[in-house]
């Protein structure tokens, strides 16, 4: 995905915090110009573009339903069990050390995280990972859905049965342009080429599933038999009960997580998992860090809060837990499990993503 442009700024992450100078996340800044963008090499010609496919977001049927609660994949995602409890949600943290001024933020840090308060919740089961490529995969192809934006760019969405049926000068353009194979192309014979593509794919699976807006994510775990996380869902299992700052514990240290600073990383996102010692006090992993996550929830103000802000009601939904970020957003202040930040439902972003939830 291209860089997602804001008046004033440019983040490669494509995520605006709800602190900056622009508040709040625009989705139509987020959508793909068609007169600078680069088609991807299999791009089909323009009068050949119009697909009577179903959009990710659009509504389940009841055969599409059933795909999805008896698919295999569905029953190997690994979950974890949420107890019911009391626990401690949001803080009471203040700007003492005055970041706000330092990094040139417009709004006050902390504020709509107050006050801290108890909250008692049923028990739960949470997805142990963030969703991952390969599973929202299943997803577009048994309900014969639109693709992601991205995946006609970086190859993640041609099937092989498509590539061994493809013209294999045209295959062998895709394999350079789209897969980017490190490999002279030119003269390469299909099965080889699909080999490497393959392996490309595998590569890609295990990454989260991204450039997903609210709705989106929230038809897919539908399919699964789920549905997004409430905040309160998500910060319980991020913070346990006693409202852990991290959900390793108290004290940061950014080799525990995926800030976006590490260039093992293509794009500065990580495979699901990458990080062992990033697991919350339930045993869910990647809840601080690597992608952002798309919660069930409007941005509202706490019950008590005395913050007051345009940004609050049905506009915008809550996003937690922290991207891969670039400058100062790779503060750890925005991987702490009580930050809360927010996005248009409409914004399609490489470093926001999701993981589901189910009743018990």
């Amino acid at each position: 995905m291209s860089r997602v442009k804001w008046t004033g700024l440019i983040l490669a992450s494509g995520v605006l915090l709800a602190c900056d100078k622009n508040p709040g996340l625009d989705s139509a800044a987020s959508v793909q110009d068609s007169s600078t963008a680069k088609p991807a090499a299999h791009a089909l010609p323009a009068k050949a573009k119009a697909s009577t496919k179903k959009s990710p977001e659009d509504m389940l049927s009841e055969s599409e339903l059933q795909l999805g609660l008896t698919s295999l994949l569905t029953a190997t995602i690994p979950m974890v069990m949420v107890p019911a409890s009391e626990f401690i949600m949001g803080s009471n943290k203040v700007d003492d050390e005055g970041l706000q001024e330092r990094y040139g933020f417009s709004t006050p840090l902390f504020v709509n995280e107050h006050p801290q308060h108890k909250r008692t919740i049923g028990a739960f089961m949470i997805d142990t990972y963030e969703t991952s490529k390969a599973e929202y995969k299943e997803f577009i192809l048994s309900t014969d859905r639109l693709l992601p934006f991205l995946w006609g760019n970086n190859g993640y969405g041609l099937t092989m049965e498509e590539a061994g049926r493809m013209e294999i000068t045209r295959l062998r353009e895709i394999a350079a342009n789209d897969f980017k194979l490190d490999m002279d192309t030119r003269e390469m014979a299909r099965e080889p080429l699909m080999a490497a593509m393959v392996e490309v794919q595998k590569k890609m699976d295990v990454l989260p599933a991204t450039d997903v807006t609210w709705q989106e994510a929230a038809v897919y775990c539908q399919w699964r038999g789920k549905r997004l996380p409430a905040e309160t869902e998500w910060e319980r299992a991020a913070r346990g009960t006693d409202g852990n700052e991290y959900p390793w514990g108290s004290q940061w240290d950014v080799k525990i997580t995926n800030t976006g600073d590490d260039s093992d990383w293509e794009n500065g996102i990580a495979p699901i998992g990458s990080y062992p010692q990033n697991v919350s006090p339930v045993g869910a992993f990647d809840m601080a860090g690597n992608v952002w996550e798309w919660v069930a929830d409007w941005y509202q103000p706490y019950e008590g809060s005395d913050y007051k802000s345009d940004l609050f009601g049905e506009k915008n939904k809550v996003i937690r837990g922290g991207g891969g970020g670039v400058g100062h957003y790779a503060l750890s202040m925005f991987f702490r499990g009580a930050a809360r930040q927010f996005a248009e439902v409409a914004l399609r972003s490489e470093d926001v993503g999701f993981r589901c939830v189910k009743e018990i």
